[in-house]
């Protein structure tokens, strides 16, 4: 590789680590309403806050496949806050419902 290259590489290697570094952490709320989750997929940086707001008359859960996150039953008219932690694409459902399904992607 020639240098200009690897100054190219260097450069933009450090831009996102300071970009990662600089992110101030932001709230995105899902919404549990109609026995589905709205948005049904959300993208969020590490650090970023996801709060589970249900609207239905009845609990539900926000539970990942891969363990990664589980709310437990959040009742009616309540909310639950998940702060994002690995990267990932993470897969979750209602374990009480289990056809509702949702994606939460982390970068």
């Amino acid at each position: 590789m020639r240098t200009g290259a690897w100054v190219a590489l260097a450069l933009s290697w450090t831009v996102a680590v300071a970009f990662a570094d600089t992110h101030a952490p932001q709230t995105y709320t899902v919404t549990i309403e109609n026995m589905q989750f709205t948005p049904k997929t959300l993208s969020v940086h590490r650090r970023d806050r996801v709060v589970w707001v249900n609207k239905d008359l009845f609990p539900h859960t926000a539970t990942a496949e891969a363990k990664a996150f589980d709310s437990h039953e959040i009742a009616a008219g309540a909310s639950w806050t998940y702060v994002a932690g690995k990267a990932g694409e993470y897969a979750y459902g209602c374990s009480l419902h289990p056809t509702m399904q949702g994606k939460l992607l982390v970068r």
